[in-house]
């Protein structure tokens, strides 16, 4: 079994509620988790693109319809920390840890995180792709870190009991977050510069830091982020990025957080983050092929505690070290 630490099924539930549609988790994507042998999930709230022009008017829509999703389904349960994890599993139960992936919603008021864990939210990325009053986002163009709002907001996130994500922020936000950090902190959806060298992918100097502060890297499925060669982007690829990490950082520190988003319908979103027409790659093409993914680590000589590291137990370790 296993558990993604990125989703972005809380944009989809979204968008087709405000169409009219109901019980899309159900609908949509159960059938799919169930087929991958997906356990868990954290599921984050997104304004993406052109939702953006209202940051705060787009999340409290989002939040409108995880109510909404969460008040109807009985296929999921949203959990706030491992004991409560722990028995969903026990339960049989697909288990959802609310995150957030970008703060820009906020502004410059540290103080709202607070409404966003009050929601149950126990996971946030500072930014998205963009710059804003926190820091800035790998893709802005900016090269400066944290703000000194951001950096309250990264230790109060922590504070919280909640998991700080780099994956987003550019590199000299990263180091800010390195610096600061008290507790683990994860990257849940990132790959390897050295095997595909985009903003998004770190170095193996940030690979190194994450294992020292005892946080795990997401392997990311988006094609864009495993190889320049639309040839090489290949679930066997991002098996190599797997192993490189590896040997980096130790198996203890790699993880699952794949990114799947093909299921987003809109043109718009989609532009935004790739330009091929497709974010898929090549027999990972969504989350039922995840045992694709494992069937190659087998071809590399892993052994089954080494499989189950990667596929929950690493990200797992960190939920208990971190969430209140």
């Amino acid at each position: 079994m296993y558990f993604d630490a990125h989703s972005d099924i809380w944009t989809d539930v979204t968008t087709r509620r405000l169409k009219g549609e109901t019980d899309v988790f159900h609908r949509r994507h159960l059938a799919r988790l169930h087929s991958g042998n997906v356990e868990g999930s954290i599921l984050v709230i997104w304004v993406d693109p052109p939702y953006d022009a209202d940051y705060a008017a787009r999340t409290g829509q989002i939040m409108d319809c995880v109510r909404a999703e969460i008040a109807q389904s009985k296929d999921f349960r949203i959990v706030h920390n491992y004991e409560e994890m722990v028995q969903a599993r026990h339960d049989g139960i697909f288990y959802v840890f609310i995150g957030v992936e970008g703060m820009a919603a906020i502004g410059g008021d540290v103080s709202k995180i607070d409404d966003y864990y009050e929601f149950g939210a126990r996971h946030a990325i500072l930014t998205w792709n963009e710059a804003n009053e926190l820091g800035a986002g790998a893709l802005s163009g900016k090269d400066y870190g944290l703000t000194e709002v951001g950096k309250r907001a990264a230790r109060r996130v922590q504070d919280k009991g909640m998991l700080l994500d780099v994956s987003h922020l550019n590199e000299a936000g990263f180091w800010d977050v390195a610096k600061l950090a008290i507790r683990p902190f994860i990257a849940s959806h990132s790959n390897c510069k050295a095997l595909c060298d985009v903003p998004r992918n770190l170095t193996d100097e940030q690979l190194r830091a994450i294992r020292d502060a005892d946080g795990v890297v997401g392997l990311n499925a988006f094609n864009l982020f495993i190889a320049d060669d639309p040839a090489k982007q290949t679930v066997e690829t991002l098996a190599r990025h797997a192993a490189h990490m590896i040997d980096v950082m130790g198996i203890d520190h790699v993880g699952c957080g794949f990114d799947f988003f093909e299921f987003l319908e809109s043109e718009e979103t989609m532009d935004t983050m790739t330009s091929t027409g497709s974010p898929s790659t090549a027999g990972l093409e969504d989350c039922s092929k995840i045992p694709n993914l494992f069937a190659c680590f087998d071809r590399l000589g892993m052994s089954g505690e080494e499989k189950e590291k990667l596929a929950r137990k690493n990200f797992q370790r960190v939920i208990q070290r971190c969430m209140a």
